[in-house]
């Protein structure tokens, strides 16, 4: 027989850490970055398998994670992947970023580049928590894609809409400029061991 009451604790709080945590985090803007250069669509299912796989993992794997992956590769990775992306994005012509967005490969991007980010973040780590604290991987990942469709969704219209209020060539200068930030602050990460994101 089935409960006639199901204890939501574990959806709610998932969905309210995870998207308080993620609006205006780094993974919000590179999506916003993402979708000033991608398909919008791409960018918004590449970011949202990237994180659902990520947080997935955390939710069924749990710790083990932590444990197979060391900290310092994930930081590596994402460090030499982000400056690889933003440095060809500097010296892309604007007419080379329309083209991107037709590729069939602009979906592998936003997937590649969301999922390192998420890799040994915060939201990982506070969904490894949860899932150890409430027992219930079910209502902590409906939780997680609730909040990530929102935080995902505007990301995307804030992209989509920068690039008609903001020339395509300041967009692009400040896209290359943030992931070769971002990619300087996980080497930094991995090397010093101090947490910069």
């Amino acid at each position: 027989m089935l409960p006639l009451f199901v204890d939501l604790t574990p959806l709610i709080s998932s969905f309210s850490i995870v998207a308080l945590a993620e609006f205006g985090d780094k993974t919000q803007l590179a999506a916003i970055t993402l979708s000033t250069r991608y398909k919008p669509s791409y960018v918004f299912l590449g970011a949202l398998f990237a994180v659902y796989l990520v947080d997935g993992i955390s939710v069924l794997v749990g710790i083990a994670i932590a444990t197979f992956i060391p900290i310092f590769w994930i930081n590596l990775g994402s460090g030499i992947a982000f400056i690889m992306f933003g440095i060809p994005t500097l010296h892309s012509k604007d007419v080379d970023a329309i083209k991107v967005k037709n590729q069939k490969l602009s979906l592998i991007a936003p997937f590649s580049l969301i999922a390192l980010m998420e890799l040994g973040d915060k939201t990982q780590f506070t969904v490894i928590a949860l899932a150890a604290k409430y027992g219930t991987p079910t209502l902590i990942f409906l939780g997680i894609i609730f909040a990530y469709l929102i935080v995902m969704g505007i990301a995307v219209v804030i992209g989509l809409n920068l690039t008609k209020l903001i020339p395509m060539r300041y967009i692009r200068i400040g896209a290359s400029v943030m992931f070769i930030l971002f990619g300087i602050l996980f080497l930094l990460q991995a090397i010093t061991g101090a947490t910069f994101l």
